[in-house]
């Protein structure tokens, strides 16, 4: 049932494998990338608490040696205190560089942990064992790794490849609803931005994915990173096509950013309504019909999820205060934003050319709309 994706990336090509059951065959999978057997694994709490006696028991049965060290979930880990924590700890184990690091968690772990094995030692190889749906589909392939500084999220990073992405489906049943469908919104970014007939499969099978139909999940994880997949071969470093990837987040940067990166907005809530603002201010722009934002709205209705400002809890910025969120986002070019917008459902682009004013009309409605 596991099925491959490639990442084309020439010498620093690797695979993406989706499945369920991928824990138990991790000793399996990854002792042909080790230069001796031991691995050091980094996670959160509440995936250790979890999994990670299953990933020690699948290394083992490989006669591969673990040390692990967890963290305390949120976005909270990705900082500097936390980076520097974790780059001590892998230099305490003498971790070399022909060692192998196991980022096992969701994105905050995959993006934090890739890049302590960037800088340690000037470049340690690493693997992404995604538990969330949304690592599983987006944060944990094509290479950004990161953290957040108190000017913005995800300023601080580079990329650095995985050498191996195992994304277990089995482990998105112990995933509580609310972060399921977070993940979901990268799922949906993927037949919004360049795939209409995915979009139209996710309308009719989203619903029974989410309530745990295995071959709707691998099918679900497995188009979305083929995409991204495809995306990151032909622009690793976002120059040009990958940053199609950002649909919705620039909108979505700056609501976290507005919700101090809290529990009041989970980062892939904040994709969903991310994308239904820029369905909304395509539209106002004339480049879409006003069907499409309509029907992008509906199907996040349908899978009970955040669409409107109005179900974000406690208080948001003016529209003013939003735009200014926006100017700090890392796809700000001469002071320009750069917008995701869409001429229909899978058809995106890139584009600067978008009036202030225009943007501000989107965000004063959305907040009026709120009452607030």
């Amino acid at each position: 049932m596991t099925e491959t994706v490639h990442v084309d990336l020439g010498a620093r090509s690797y695979d993406v494998l989706v499945g369920p059951g991928l824990i138990a065959e991790a000793g399996a999978r990854i002792a042909p990338l080790l230069g001796r057997p031991r691995v050091a694994v980094v996670t959160d709490e509440n995936v250790g608490g979890l999994h990670l006696e299953a990933l020690k028991n699948g290394l083992q049965a490989s006669g591969i040696e673990v040390v692990s060290l967890a963290l305390p979930p949120g976005e909270g880990t990705k900082s500097w205190a936390s980076l520097e924590q974790v780059v001590e700890w892998l230099l305490k184990q003498r971790v070399e560089r022909r060692d192998v690091i196991l980022a096992f968690g969701g994105g905050v772990i995959g993006d934090l942990v890739g890049f302590a094995a960037a800088i340690l030692r000037r470049g340690v190889r690493f693997v992404q064992l995604p538990t969330s749906l949304l690592a599983q589909v987006d944060s944990s392939v094509g290479g950004k790794t990161g953290i957040n500084s108190r000017h913005g999220k995800n300023l601080v990073g580079a990329f650095h490849q995985p050498s191996l992405v195992l994304a277990d489906t089995e482990v998105l049943g112990t995933l509580p609803e609310r972060d399921y469908l977070a993940g979901y919104g990268e799922v949906v970014k993927y037949g919004l931005l360049g795939d209409a007939e995915f979009f139209q499969w996710l309308e009719g099978n989203g619903s029974s994915a989410a309530r745990g139909d295995m071959a709707a999940r691998i099918h679900a994880v497995r188009h979305s990173v083929s995409m991204k997949a495809d995306i990151v071969a032909r622009d690793e470093t976002e120059q040009g096509d990958r940053a199609l990837l950002n649909l919705g987040h620039t909108f979505c940067h700056a609501l976290e950013a507005a919700t101090g990166y809290s529990g009041r907005l989970l980062h892939g809530e904040g994709v969903a309504i991310g994308c239904a603002l820029a369905f909304e201010l395509s539209a106002r722009l004339g480049l879409c019909p006003q069907e499409e934002p309509s029907r992008v709205r509906a199907h996040l209705r349908d899978m009970k999820m955040k669409v409107d400002l109005s179900d974000i809890e406690g208080e948001l910025p003016d529209a003013d205060g939003l735009l200014d969120l926006m100017a700090q986002d890392k796809k700000v070019i001469d002071g320009k934003l750069r917008f995701i917008l869409a001429r229909g459902i899978g058809d995106a682009f890139v584009t600067s050319d978008v009036p202030r004013d225009a943007v501000r009309n989107v965000l004063a409605d959305a907040l009026a709309a709120r009452g607030g």
